[in-house]
């Protein structure tokens, strides 16, 4: 049973820093592109950031400098630590593990920007 378990979000003030993170259990998480994926209430889910099973790493124009994805394969855990957060990153955050046509989804994990 694949399963991707986020945690570590929250309310945090504009300018604040949160790093969420993705448990996955059930694949074999090597071999997966990892990703963090968002969406905000009335808006489609967007693709934050993305790491490959070669650590190599994509980001939204939004996120850039601001964000930074990694994992861990030790701990089969992948990290989002995001920076000089800003009201309108204010989503829920997915985790999602890929590999050709097989996806796999977290339930997410709610981040509020706000002061």
């Amino acid at each position: 049973q694949v399963q991707l378990v986020e945690s570590g979000g929250g309310l945090v003030q504009p300018g604040g820093s949160l790093r969420l993170s993705c448990a996955a259990s059930g694949i074999i998480f090597s071999i997966y592109t990892m990703a963090w994926y968002r969406q905000a209430p009335g808006k489609q889910r967007e693709l934050v950031a993305s790491i490959t099973r070669s650590d190599s790493t994509n980001y939204a124009d939004s996120v850039k400098d601001r964000f930074t994805i990694s994992r861990d394969h030790a701990k089969n855990t992948v990290y989002l630590q995001m920076n000089s957060l800003v009201p309108e990153d204010t989503a829920v955050y997915l985790c999602n593990a890929h590999r050709g046509i097989v996806y796999y989804w977290g339930q997410g994990t709610q981040v509020t920007v706000s002061s």
